[in-house]
């Protein structure tokens, strides 16, 4: 039986940084999907993802906004932002992500924390076959 690659949407309107994510995720062992904004991902739907990462400034729906809608039909999501700004006022509305990361960040580090958020999912309910 072939075991199914986990799913990792990227969320960014810089298809710089998104196409950087893609390269890191997919060497890394991860399917990606990639948007360029919030709504992309909304439209798209989130059936089938297993981890979310968004930018926080995006034109239209931040990033905030877009893990808000996302909790409310997939609430066990590991979801994570992304910066560039260096002051987050806002930090209280990130309650219930699973990691901040800042630009530039380690790469290394956001892979561990992906790793560590896909099996904390799978050991908090879901079975494995």
């Amino acid at each position: 039986m072939i075991e199914r690659r986990p799913v990792v949407a990227v969320v960014d309107d810089d298809p710089r940084l998104l196409e950087s994510l893609e390269d890191l995720l997919e060497s890394a062992g991860y399917t990606t999907r990639s948007f360029s904004s919030a709504q992309s991902l909304l439209i798209s739907g989130t059936s089938g993802l297993d981890v979310l990462i968004t930018d926080i400034g995006m034109p239209g729906m931040d990033g905030f906004e877009l893990c808000q809608l996302v909790k409310e039909v997939r609430p066990d999501l590991p979801t994570f932002l992304i910066t560039g700004r260096h002051e987050i006022a806002d930090e209280d509305r990130a309650q219930g992500i699973s990691g901040l990361f800042r630009k530039p960040f380690d790469a290394q580090e956001l892979l561990a924390a992906i790793g560590d958020a896909l099996r904390n999912s799978k050991n908090g309910g879901e079975h494995e076959s």
